[in-house]
């Protein structure tokens, strides 16, 4: 397949070359021509403009940092809209905006080609492996044309609904993950002040119920999606208790956990309802009452 990639940076640059592995033919463009050597040296060919790289490509893809640059290659002077044939596709592999991609996806419809939003998670090794994570949003049928090519990239490919999707589900990934990672270094300090090495921490952490992601792969599916909060695996009871008591020794140490006691302050406003005997995950119904959504099998958009 006749293949065009813009962006060649750390994550653009090994998608491109797993691309290249993989025997399609590819034309290439970056605003530093000297990341292209190697791709260069591997049969691509170098395009001046983005226009030029869309010219003669079935499917094109960017990977750039952001909304403003994905805008500006896409629609901009020399962009991508001025050379994409009619059926061709235009894959973001950026993490940007739903609403930006949105807007730009309008344009490249109405130009006559396909747009795609497929952000991806795994970082730099996940790319240089062809192992990521792709999170895709647009039409169904020209998710499945492109299947292919996105499989060059990485193993888990979801596809998550209609143009915007994609982005929508990477910014709730990356939200919780990074926010996760927060809550993890606060609990660790605390941890090793209060006495325990941090390789038995983690271990802790690694084997016991957080690390086996019970959460995701049981709770969720089995309580949240059904709306089944009456048939506790720990209640917000015990929950109260046990973070209650862990920021005490929180405080006790003088190693602060402020997420944690903004954890405890949701608990306390679940009780506040009377929910100390429900499940845990009852407090979901406060998220879902402050957003105006109910979050249960089948409900979203998964067109």
């Amino acid at each position: 397949m006749r293949v065009g990639f813009v962006g060649l940076g750390n994550m653009g640059g090994p998608m491109a070359l797993n691309i290249l592995a993989a025997g399609h033919t590819l034309t290439v463009n970056d605003i530093h021509p000297a990341v292209a050597a190697e791709h260069l040296e591997r049969g691509a060919t170098w395009a001046d403009v983005p226009r030029d790289v869309a010219k003669g490509s079935d499917v094109v893809f960017t990977s750039l940092p952001g909304p403003a640059e994905v805008e500006e290659v896409a629609l901009g002077e020399d962009g991508l809209i001025e050379g994409l044939a009619a059926g061709a596709i235009y894959v973001d592999l950026s993490t940007g905006s739903p609403t930006a991609i949105r807007r730009i996806a309008e344009r490249i419809e109405a130009a006559g080609a396909h747009l795609l939003d497929a952000p991806v998670s795994g970082g730099p090794m996940g790319a240089q492996s062809g192992t990521l994570a792709v999170m895709v949003g647009g039409d169904e049928a020209v998710f499945e044309h492109a299947r292919p090519l996105l499989e060059t990239l990485g193993g888990d490919i979801t596809y998550v609904g209609s143009v915007g999707a994609g982005t929508v589900a990477k910014l709730v990934h990356n939200a919780i993950s990074m926010t996760t990672r927060i809550v993890i270094q606060e609990g660790m300090a605390m941890g090793v002040k209060a006495g325990v090495s941090p390789e038995k921490l983690l271990e802790v952490l690694q084997t016991a119920s957080f690390g086996k992601q019970l959460v995701l792969n049981n709770h969720i599916p089995e309580l949240v999606f059904n709306g089944d909060f009456d048939h506790p695996r720990f209640s917000l009871g015990l929950s109260h208790k046990d973070v209650s008591l862990a920021l005490a020794l929180a405080a006790e140490v003088e190693a602060p956990m402020p997420l944690a006691g903004e954890a405890l302050a949701e608990i306390e406003r679940g009780l506040d309802r009377g929910w100390a005997a429900r499940d845990n995950l009852v407090t979901f119904l406060l998220a879902e009452e402050r957003a105006g959504v109910e979050i249960r099998r089948g409900t979203g958009e998964t067109r």
